[in-house]
């Protein structure tokens, strides 16, 4: 058979794909359509009907995802070619079984695991790979909260060990607030939960997102790092590119490339830092497309969830660059909403170079995010600024019954 042929031929072989995502947020929304935009076949997963990825997928598939049995029904029965989770809460357990079966889990069941708990993400960075972390512990009881408060001293970070987008985290800044911040941290724990990691409190210059792309058959490869700003341990805004010291770059790629080859698979890797004077310190990790990293959707060449579906896909990766100064700024719910419309798109979008990401969510809740404005400057001061402006022309309200 003729070169081109075979070549051909492969290509018809390997396309399309089915790609059940599990968890149908504004993340994997985007990863839908990067996917759909190539021919690939869409399933979205979630608790309720219409998430955002389920108003682009092909099918939509409502199920308790912490449910063992029900996620691998779920599974079998629609066999599809990758199993690509967006959120923490699911049965572990059943994506570890599914991969048994042969069914291919993104990045891999075992790193899925490892990263929604964030004792076994901090054990496996810090006392197995050697890696530079905040101080911290573990407490299972009120009574071991307060015994490990006289170690790490105030004031610290109690949270979940399971848990995302800073949910059920608080700042405790004297012994009063012990007994709260204990309840806060088991009440919104992903999952049943009966222990807290207590962190040092980092007075830190910058939070950095450093996404990382490991592919199946290729070079670790990685984009220009982006800042951002937390509250509340939720992101408010990012940038791309943020300037760091070449020797704190090379660190952090270093930390980056170690912990995704001890988890392993292929895709996107949202690793987080932050820097302290001259010291690179290792935050976290999630195995996906980043909220950061929305950013990319604006500044890069290639967007982080394109270049995960590459990396899943094994597509070629050519050169990623930051074409321009980028901000992003989220969009907030200022209250409870069961109908969801907006107000002020027109006015955002008068800002140039600027765009506007409604995620389509149908209902709201105080600080839900509800979109993102993305804008470009000539500078990433100017960036920010329009991406602020851009976010505050934007209302959530109720819709009006007709």
């Amino acid at each position: 058979m003729r070169a081109w042929l075979r070549k051909y031929f492969f290509l018809m072989v390997i396309f399309p794909k089915t790609l059940m995502i599990l968890g149908s947020g504004e993340l994997g929304k985007e990863l839908s359509i990067a996917a759909q935009s190539i021919g690939c076949k869409v399933i979205a997963c979630d608790k309720y009907q219409g998430a955002p990825a389920m108003q682009v997928a092909d099918v939509g598939i409502v199920l308790d995802m912490s449910n063992e049995k029900e996620l691998q029904n779920v599974i079998r029965t629609y066999q599809p070619d990758f199993v690509i989770p967006e959120i923490e809460a699911l049965a572990v357990e059943a994506l570890k079984e599914i991969e048994k079966e042969g069914f291919k889990v993104i990045p891999t069941a075992r790193a899925t695991a490892i990263t929604m708990n964030r004792d076994q993400i901090r054990n496996l960075a810090s006392e197995k790979l050697g890696i530079k972390t905040a101080r911290y512990a573990y407490a299972s009881s009120k009574e071991e909260l307060a015994e490990v408060s006289e170690i790490i001293k105030y004031p610290f970070l109690i949270k979940p060990v399971m848990s995302s987008s800073g949910k059920g985290q608080s700042l405790v800044e004297t012994k009063e607030s012990l007994s709260q911040s204990w309840d806060l941290a088991i009440q919104q724990a992903r999952g049943y939960s009966s222990q807290v990691i207590v962190e040092e409190f980092l007075n830190f210059d910058l939070e950095i997102t450093l996404l990382t792309i490991k592919q199946a058959n290729g070079e670790t490869l990685f984009c220009p790092p982006i800042g951002h700003v937390q509250k509340d341990g939720d992101y408010q805004c990012s940038w791309q590119p943020q300037e760091l010291k070449v020797k704190q770059l090379e660190e952090m790629k270093s930390i980056a490339r170690k912990v995704t080859q001890e988890l392993g698979g292929q895709g996107l890797f949202g690793v987080e830092f932050f820097i302290r004077n001259e010291e690179v310190i290792f935050s976290e990790l999630s195995p996906r497309p980043h909220d950061t990293g929305l950013v990319t959707l604006i500044s890069q060449n290639i967007s982080e969830f394109e270049l995960h579906l590459r990396a899943i896909l094994e597509l070629p990766i050519p050169q990623i660059t930051c074409e321009s100064p980028s901000a992003s700024k989220v969009i907030l719910s200022t209250g409870q909403i069961n109908k969801v419309a907006y107000t002020g798109l027109e006015k955002a979008l008068e800002i140039e170079n600027t765009k506007i990401l409604l995620f389509g969510k149908p209902n709201a809740k105080k600080g839900r995010r509800m979109g993102v404005a993305l804008s470009k400057g000539t500078d990433l001061q100017e960036a920010i600024r329009k991406a602020e402006e851009a976010s505050k022309a934007i209302e959530v309200i109720e819709k009006q019954t007709e």
